[in-house]
């Protein structure tokens, strides 16, 4: 009975009830809140497909040094202490263990028992500047007064795929936006028809980590790196078919994005869908552009000699060296080639074997895309970036190797903003550890979005109720390397 006259007769809300359900309400509130802000994130990055084309062009912070980037990726680990980083102490250690003044060195200790291996080749020094390079690279040597050589760099994962994924995204986790798509939401493209963002995998059996190292994590997808294949056809399916003629086939197109477009509003402007309707824009415009950027017949007989192409070991190599130099002079902004599949530079059983051979490969057409740079006047406002995920060991492994070592090694800069013929830092006498001029991964990835005119503190993305950024909560630009 009291139960009846309470449903017909419902009794008056008390205070405390109306504060209950208030404040479930001001959660609802909350979350609107948060929504609309990354909704209105989302649509300043064009995310809503045609309404705003997410790769148009887009003002920096401040006066850029730098329009483009060249990142040449030494997968699998280059030795910094047989390549730009000489140790006078390590040859005079050479046989013997670690010194325990070194302290605490890693978990496996049995590795810091290994015999020191002093550099297998010898140092020179180079240019006025007088900077030392090993003789592994006699071309690079002669360009060492273009270098600014960071020998103080160190990461935080000794194995490949979390190492791959900080030197390229600033986490070793997985899934987090790569620096490539971070410069291409920040700066969006100088041409329209082609991406931002383009990768040059290395012809073998593809990067620890994989495509991760390039994505665009939780950053809209048309930001993630475009991928061009190794070989003679680096982009598939650029004519359209056999019968098919512009025209016919604009009209198609046209009609496949309204629908798109109908079907994205439907779904709430989904990301991933959203990208591949613009993919599929660039597609089509790509047709127009891309076969002449990957048509080498128009270079010189002397500019192909400067990258080796037409030589047995250094054509592959050079031929991408040469598209990264055709493509961010059209205007692509962020170029990434890699050097090493899942071996590569990974130097385990024999470092005079394997540092040889990715040398050879590499060395003069690394040297050539330099001094075509300069040649054409892209140097000044082009950087060039060189290193691996991390260097080696100065102690031996299986006598004539070296294992991982993220604690210390080198990568060097080259072209917009940065001093030239110049070392900054320096790993401990030999070569274990970064002890002066230390420049953390994202200290690395401060100064890289510094140079193309942005402070990495205000290049944010709101994502999950936080404004995320590649440096995460961390990095200092290094302006002592600043020109």
């Amino acid at each position: 009975m009291l139960e009846r006259s309470r449903s017909h007769f419902p009794m008056t809300t008390t205070r405390r009830d109306f504060l209950l359900n208030a404040g479930s309400g001001f959660g609802g509130i909350a979350l609107a809140s948060l929504m609309a802000k990354e909704q209105h994130a989302s649509a300043a990055s064009g995310e809503r497909g045609r309404s705003a084309n997410p790769l148009a062009s887009k003002e920096t912070h401040f006066a850029p040094r730098a329009r483009r980037v060249i990142w040449l990726f030494m997968h699998g680990g280059p030795s910094h202490v047989d390549l730009f980083d000489p140790k006078p102490e390590l040859t005079r250690l050479a046989g013997q263990t670690l010194p325990e003044s070194f302290g605490e060195v890693m978990t496996r200790r049995k590795v810091a028992a290994n015999p020191l291996l002093p550099a297998i080749k010898p140092f020179r020094p180079h240019g006025e500047s007088g900077l030392e390079i090993s003789d592994f690279l006699p071309h690079i040597g002669e360009c060492a007064d273009e270098l600014c050589v960071l020998r103080g760099c160190h990461g935080d994962s000794v194995n490949h795929p979390q190492s791959v994924y900080q030197m390229n995204t600033g986490s070793i986790l997985i899934g987090r936006p790569s620096v490539g798509a971070w410069v291409a939401y920040g700066l969006g493209t100088e041409n329209q028809n082609l991406p931002a963002f383009v990768v040059l995998p290395d012809p073998g059996n593809g990067v620890k980590g994989g495509p991760p190292a390039w994505g665009s994590g939780y950053l809209p997808a048309t930001f993630q790196g475009t991928m061009m294949r190794p070989g003679k056809s680096p982009l598939l399916y650029l004519q359209p078919p056999e019968g098919i003629t512009s025209e016919r086939q604009r009209r198609l197109l046209a009609f496949v994005q309204k629908s798109n477009e109908r079907h994205l509003a439907e779904r709430d402007f989904d990301d991933q869908l959203a990208a591949r309707i613009n993919a599929y824009e660039l597609a089509f415009r790509m047709q127009t552009q891309a076969p002449d950027v990957v048509d080498l017949r128009g270079e010189s007989a002397s500019t192909l000699n400067m990258y080796g192409i037409g030589e047995t070991e250094t054509d592959e190599f050079g031929t991408r060296c040469l598209l990264a130099r055709r493509m961010i002079e059209r205007g692509v902004r962020f170029v990434q080639l890699y050097s090493g599949d899942t071996n590569g530079w990974d130097a385990h059983n024999n470092v005079l074997e394997n540092h040889s051979t990715m040398s050879r490969r590499t060395d003069k057409p690394v040297a050539g895309l330099l001094r075509d740079l300069r040649q054409r006047g892209l140097f000044d406002d082009t950087l060039v970036i060189w290193g691996g995920e991390f260097g080696r060991m100065p102690m031996s492994e299986q006598g004539r190797g070296r294992d991982h070592n993220p604690w210390g090694y080198t990568v060097w800069l080259a072209g917009a903003g940065v001093r030239s013929g110049f070392v900054h830092g320096a790993t401990d006498p030999v070569g274990l550890r970064a002890a002066e001029g230390k420049v953390h991964v994202h200290d690395l990835h401060a100064t890289i979005l510094h140079l193309l005119g942005f402070n990495h503190e205000q290049l944010t993305y709101f994502h999950n109720g936080r404004d995320e950024r590649l440096t995460d909560v961390a990095g200092n630009v290094v302006r002592e390397i600043l020109a």
